[in-house]
């Protein structure tokens, strides 16, 4: 929706989620770039929509459950997802670059999370927010609803690397390409363990771990990994 600055509808979400399921279920998928068309990546919720839906419980209660669906579907999809942002990215639309796994952002692009100022509190992005960056850095972005600049949100956490606008198509496509190059069974355990073992105390989040690398260990990818690295050759992954 470029016209309205990618602004998450009901059918955007709709969407979106009925995307990312069948990508999980796409085998031939190994990693996703997630863009924004248009001058923008994603303005957040559709405010219009929410006027005209009358500000009802139950329309709130559907776009907001469809929004968390989506976010956790992010997290949770089996491979890595990647947000190629430029323009604007506020409210759910900073709330999808923090939900991502990598991110890689045009040096004009601008963050934000302003719904302090229209009185409607980012709550659900703060989720994903203060998951990304220290405490002080969510609260600056959540409390005062300022655009931050591009350099400022990199310091912050939001995102892992700031490019020319001009680069920003070519630098995604080689953070993918450097993802693709790794074996895909691998990459769904580390991505999965990442975000069971951050919900754990430390001493259970090392148990865990410990039984994801005993199992891990037991693949055929790991095995042929280990020897072509002994070997001196590059490993043939089969994804097993």
């Amino acid at each position: 929706r470029p016209q309205a600055r990618n602004a998450l509808s009901q059918g955007m979400l709709t969407a979106l989620n009925e995307a990312f399921a069948a990508i999980a279920a796409d085998a031939s998928v190994r990693v996703v770039i997630l863009a924004g068309a248009g001058p923008a990546f994603c303005a957040g919720h559709d405010l219009k929509e929410m006027r005209a839906a009358g500000y009802t419980c139950d329309y709130a209660e559907q776009l907001f459950a469809d929004c968390a669906a989506l976010m956790q579907a992010i997290v949770h999809l089996p491979k890595p997802v990647i947000a190629r942002v430029h323009g604007i990215a506020t409210a759910a639309g900073a709330q999808l670059v923090a939900s991502t796994d990598l991110a890689v952002a045009a040096d004009d692009t601008r963050f934000a999370t302003p719904g302090v100022n229209i009185g409607l509190f980012c709550s659900t992005p703060m989720v994903a927010l203060s998951r990304n960056m220290s405490n002080k850095h969510a609260m600056q972005m959540l409390l005062t609803g300022d655009l931050i600049d591009a350099p400022t949100a990199l310091r912050f956490g939001l995102f892992n690397e700031l490019v020319p606008a001009d680069q920003l198509d070519a630098n995604s496509l080689e953070l993918a390409s450097k993802l693709v190059a790794k074996s895909a069974l691998t990459l769904a355990i580390g991505k999965q363990a990442y975000y069971r073992q951050a919900e754990l105390p430390p001493a259970e989040a090392y148990a865990y771990t410990r039984d994801v690398m005993v199992a891990n260990l037991q693949a055929r990818d790991a095995q042929e990994g280990i020897g072509a690295f002994i070997d001196k050759r590059p490993p043939v992954w089969c994804g097993q």
